[in-house]
């Protein structure tokens, strides 16, 4: 298709990056997706946006790195070695997405889909027995590697294709109507298929919203992580407690200039009763 103007933050984008009539088919209705990482002022963060009918129906932002161990021969070739392999998210990476009223998803794919990276959010409604307002989450996270690349793989034994699963995940609970929002690293783990190695994701610089986004290309209001949060806390506390303090010794000053000013203009009782005949 013809390479169309998007705008984003004042800039206008021309050759996004969409799926393939094909791959639309394959993931729903009719999407569009777009990489946009080379907007990021950071050049570890990417930008994916999903766009249904022209508007922006999920937007995600972040920095992401995977380590993934593997084993490889020891120096008498007898024994095996356990080797990590830091794997981060390429910027040229191709990406595939999904939205939906309740669910959406986003497929990152990168070195010719030798690392596929699936994200899965769902929408939850307000529960009334649970005391539980409208929220979403990411409930699911997919890894799939091939340790045959030597890239990161270096020397890998029994190389071969995998795939990593979260297990029972409930991850960026988030309200309904906002977007997530966390600075801090957060590390998420992922179990093989053979049940014998994890993998682990790293996340930071993260800003998702995979539903309810009311104006295009811009994100909801944020919710901040508790680790953000947390430490916002531990940055302003000091200066609040030095603001009070300051301010407890400025109104005790005060004070006690006030009071000395009333008992100065005040006629002094002399305390020896034998002068009182010299006063009036």
């Amino acid at each position: 298709p013809e390479p169309l103007a998007r705008p984003w933050g004042g800039v206008f984008l021309c050759g996004g990056c969409f799926c393939s009539a094909d791959a639309v088919a394959g993931i729903g209705a009719e999407q569009e997706v777009e990489n946009l990482s080379g907007l990021s002022t950071s050049p570890e963060k990417d930008i994916f946006v999903v766009r249904d009918n022209g508007t922006t129906c999920l937007m995600a932002e972040f920095a992401a790195k995977l380590t993934v161990p593997y084993d490889v021969s020891a120096s008498n070739y007898v024994d095996l070695i356990t080797e990590e392999a830091e794997i981060p998210l390429s910027r040229g990476a191709a990406v595939r997405g999904k939205c939906g009223t309740a669910d959406a998803e986003l497929q990152i794919s990168w070195l010719d889909k030798v690392y596929t990276l699936k994200l899965y959010f769902i929408k939850e409604g307000h529960n009334a027995t649970k005391r539980q307002e409208a929220v979403w989450k990411m409930n699911k996270i997919q890894f799939v590697y091939d340790s045959s690349e030597r890239t990161y793989f270096k020397d890998a034994v029994n190389p071969g294709k995998h795939t990593a699963n979260s297990h029972h995940l409930s991850a960026l609970v988030t309200p309904a109507g906002k977007s997530y929002e966390c600075q801090a690293q957060q590390t998420i783990s992922l179990i093989t298929s053979d049940h014998q190695r994890t993998v682990t994701l790293l996340l930071s610089e993260v800003r998702i919203q995979p539903f309810d986004i009311s104006a295009d290309f811009v994100f909801s209001e944020g919710h901040k992580c508790p680790v953000d949060e947390r430490e916002q806390l531990e940055e302003t506390l000091p200066l609040i407690l030095g603001l009070v303090l300051g301010l407890m010794i400025v109104i005790t000053v005060c004070v006690y200039h006030i009071h000395h000013k009333l008992t100065a203009n005040q006629v002094q009782i002399p305390r020896d009763r034998s002068q009182y005949k010299h006063m009036g």
